[in-house]
């Protein structure tokens, strides 16, 4: 099978770990680099197999079948217009664009052209998020009463230099929620199906470099009666979760710890006793452990954007699936700025 050539844009610290994931896909090749900073272009190429470099994407188009842009965020509407009307196919880093008008634009042109666009939400393909979902689908553990997602870092985006880090500027489009939260409002969506209405609050308080919210909690209801929560800081001095799933279903709790790499199902067996809680924490079950160093496992994202380019199938990432993610952000702080709760209902491209 000839291999997929890709090309890479934008070679900063995330193109890193891109680069290296690709190389573990074996039907895809790096052929092309791209930064408008030429030493962060060769720090990337130097891990690959001699690939062309530039710094003005536009040298791409006859070199590559497709794109994976990772730019700053204000920067993927025009990029990927450019590969999608010169036919190119698009893993576009999240969020998708900016503006829902920029993010409708680039998806009617991809389908317009026959382009495969996915954005990079590359935590719906772990391994261990997929066993979570298989367990929660296959009915076993009965409906889903609440699904918690929680993250915690520290960007260090004021540490950097003189100049402001783009992530800490109006570039970003948005706060944590926009930026990094989208990962798991997207999750939810997929775990949970129609949001029905929701609230979000975020503080600065901890991450004053932040334009707007390095600190956010995002509280939805959903038409299946589950709830969902995803809480997140930028500001975290010290970490004992990470990143951390958990989700409450009528006959178990079911969780993915990341760091840990596991799998687990607690109270499987019926030790719990209604009207108490246990205190034994080991009480659990692990149904999966993950092989190897923890990482942002993007490979398995890149190996199912090459297959759906490949067999023209549509990305479980695809734009109008990730727009209702975003219109999900836009609708909660807007609620938030007018102190009131967020309809949400209606919000996937095709209930509108």
């Amino acid at each position: 099978m000839e291999k997929l050539k890709i090309g890479l844009i934008g070679c900063g610290n995330m193109m890193a770990t891109h680069a290296s994931a690709v190389n573990m896909v074996e039907d895809v090749e790096i052929v092309a680099v791209c930064d408008i900073i030429p030493e962060h272009a060769q720090a990337v190429a130097d891990v690959l197999n001699n690939p062309y470099i530039t710094t003005n994407y536009e040298d791409l188009v006859d070199k590559v079948d497709a794109v994976l842009i990772a730019l700053p965020h204000d920067l993927h509407y025009e990029c990927g217009m450019f590969f999608a009307r010169k036919n190119k196919h698009i893993l576009m880093e999240k969020p998708l664009c900016n503006t829902e008008e920029e993010c409708l634009s680039l998806i009617e042109t991809c389908e317009e052209k026959g382009v495969t666009l996915m954005c990079a939400y590359p935590v719906r393909f772990w391994p261990g998020i997929r066993k979570l979902k298989e367990m929660v689908d296959s009915g076993e553990y009965g409906k889903v009463i609440q699904m918690s997602v929680w993250t915690e870092q520290l960007t260090g985006a004021e540490l950097t230099d003189d100049k402001p880090h783009w992530l800490i500027t109006s570039r970003i489009g948005g706060g944590q929620l926009f930026s990094h939260g989208c990962h798991y409002v997207d999750l939810m969506l997929w775990f949970l199906g129609e949001p029905v209405k929701g609230c979000h609050f975020g503080t600065k308080v901890g991450t004053p470099w932040m334009m707007r919210e390095g600190t956010s909690v995002l509280s939805m209801s959903f038409e299946s009666g589950a709830l969902g929560y995803h809480g997140a800081t930028w500001g975290a001095r010290g970490t004992k979760m990470g990143y951390d799933f958990q989700i409450q279903t009528e006959k178990a709790m079911l969780e993915y710890d990341h760091d840990a790499g596991e799998v687990r199902v607690y109270n499987s067996q019926g030790t719990h006793k209604p009207g108490h809680t246990d205190s034994d924490s080991k009480r659990y079950s692990i149904v999966w452990s993950r092989e190897g160093e923890v990482s942002k496992q993007t490979q398995f994202e890149i190996a199912h954007f090459a297959h759906c380019v490949r067999t023209g199938e549509t990305p479980l990432t695809n734009g109008r699936d990730t727009l209702q993610g975003l219109r999900v952000i836009w609708k909660t702080y807007e609620a938030e700025k007018n102190n009131t709760i967020a309809d949400l209902r209606g919000l996937g491209l095709g209930k509108c």
